[in-house]
């Protein structure tokens, strides 16, 4: 594994240069996604005028957790969008807060995990913008993000992912990657995924950028997701609270590197993993289909740091269909209003969850029932995109479960999120985590070719492989700022 390889291509940089220039490309740093208030102000002035969504390369300044919640015209706010879930929703006296990515460019936070990618190969000319080809294995949003940064770096994309994803990504990505491949299956097929970039590694020209294998995720994560996290707890959090933990499902497993950071700045707490209960590989080495999109099984993401997870905790897809139904309809909403209370502002701010973000809040549920969590308790968690990707999916539901009522609703809470118990969940020894960790040898040294002394210094020696990925991003942050004085845009504004 080692670092992040950020060896010069110099012919492959000039070719960058010349297309930034021509582009008008100006690249974000990571201390820029950090902290807003270092981005200059003629930046601000552009974004001011700009479209959360629009193809401009000025909205690569929105990829950070401080977005305002406006669909055009946003700048930044001191405090990242979040959801608190009250006690009377979750059924738990601890507070949970979600972060949502509902305000990220194509609404979703991947497009920060894919920038971490792409970024250290352009501005060190790995990847040739003139050559080469972004290609972006993922299970629905990460190759959206992948194909969005990509439009506006003015490279070109192809897009992997499975074909039963949902009508909304498909429908979107037409509009902005070069090419699209659907690979056979669901969520959880990701060797279908892998073997499709095995096919397409054969054209030199093509350059794979492995969300599941690429430590520029992790990095990104750590120094963005990981830092507003704890921006966010530091700002909400009362007299007397304390940060008790973490969850979140694993897609690339991409945020638990931001599970990093918090148990770095609070020693104390915990770091869940979720799955689906129907494809169980951490918790029993299971396999099969599920429909939380936004997660990817079957295997172990080369990219999580498992030696530095407390919990695993599987989550039913059923749960997370009923309360995205609960969430988003109508009569679903009047439940929450009338029969729990919730104002207009919070009900509203439930359709910021997306499936996998709902089953993250889930995770968390079950963590404050296990470690008896109370009032003084609080769990973090992301909601990597909203329900604008899965309108279709509750139509799906209607038409599957017949027309739905308050009483509904409210049989869909009790059973779906109060009735939640701590099974399918375990606390991870030092040995079960071992386990786990060597699972990676079977999809990453058998299948994909990686070095298995690698994968043991992953277990063995955490500063050199990832501390030393975390602490990139200064060295990245010096390479993108020498690329903008060379393009000299930003020096002109």
């Amino acid at each position: 594994m080692g670092k992040i390889d950020l060896s010069i291509n110099k012919e492959g940089l000039k070719h960058n240069i010349q297309k930034a220039k021509e582009n008008n490309i100006i690249i974000p740093t990571i201390a820029q996604m950090q902290n807003p208030d270092l981005i200059p102000g003629k930046i601000k002035d552009k974004l001011s005028k700009t479209g959360l969504w629009d193809v401009d390369p000025v909205n690569l300044f929105r990829i950070n957790w401080h977005n305002e919640a406006k669909e055009s015209g946003g700048l930044y706010q001191k405090i990242p969008n979040y959801v608190e879930i009250p006690s009377a929703l979750s059924g738990v006296k601890c507070r949970i807060l979600a972060m949502s990515g509902k305000w990220f460019p194509t609404g979703c936070h991947k497009v920060g995990a894919s920038f971490g990618c792409l970024a250290p190969r352009l501005v060190t000319g790995q990847f040739d913008a003139t050559y080469h080809h972004a290609v972006w294995p993922s299970t629905g949003n990460y190759c959206r993000g992948g194909a969005f940064n990509s439009k506006l770096l003015a490279c070109d994309s192809v897009a992997i992912l499975p074909q039963d994803m949902s009508k909304e990504r498909f429908d979107w990505l037409k509009s902005i990657a070069g090419q699209i491949i659907a690979t056979p299956g669901c969520e959880s097929n990701v060797k279908e995924i892998f073997d499709k970039t095995w096919e397409l590694k054969q054209d030199p020209s093509m350059m794979i950028f492995n969300q599941f294998a690429e430590m520029g995720n992790p990095l990104w994560h750590y120094n963005v997701t990981g830092y507003a996290l704890a921006e966010l707890y530091e700002a909400v959090k009362k007299p007397g609270q304390r940060f008790a933990g973490a969850c979140f499902t694993s897609g690339s497993a991409g945020t638990m590197s931001a599970g990093d950071l918090l148990k770095e700045r609070y020693p104390n707490s915990k770091l869940g993993v979720g799955e689906a209960l129907q494809c169980p590989t951490i918790l029993d080495n299971g396999f099969g289909g599920h429909r939380i999109e936004g997660i990817g099984d079957k295997h172990i993401p080369w990219v999580h740091n498992v030696k530095n997870t407390d919990m695993a905790i599987a989550i039913d897809d059923e749960d997370s269909q009923r309360l995205l139904r609960l969430f988003n309809t109508p009569d679903g909403q009047k439940y929450l209003k009338e029969g729990l209370g919730l104002d207009d502002e919070l009900i509203e701010k439930l359709t910021w969850m997306g499936i996998s973000g709902i089953a993250n809040v889930l995770c968390c549920i079950k963590m404050a029932k296990y470690y008896e969590l109370t009032e003084d308790d609080i769990l973090v968690t992301v909601l990597t995109d909203s329900a604008v990707m899965y309108k279709s999916r509750v139509e799906e539901l209607n038409e599957l479960h017949g027309a739905y009522s308050p009483f509904e609703a409210e049989k869909d809470h009790a059973l779906h999120m109060l009735g939640l118990k701590t099974d399918s969940l375990i606390e991870l020894t030092y040995a079960e985590r071992k386990r786990v960790h060597n699972l990676k040898y079977y999809t990453w040294v058998e299948q994909q070719g990686m070095d298995v002394e690698d994968l043991n210094a992953q277990w063995y020696d955490t500063a050199n492989t990832w501390d030393a990925v975390h602490a990139q991003a200064k060295e990245l942050d010096e390479l993108i700022e020498a690329f903008n004085d060379e393009v000299g845009i930003l020096k002109n504004l």
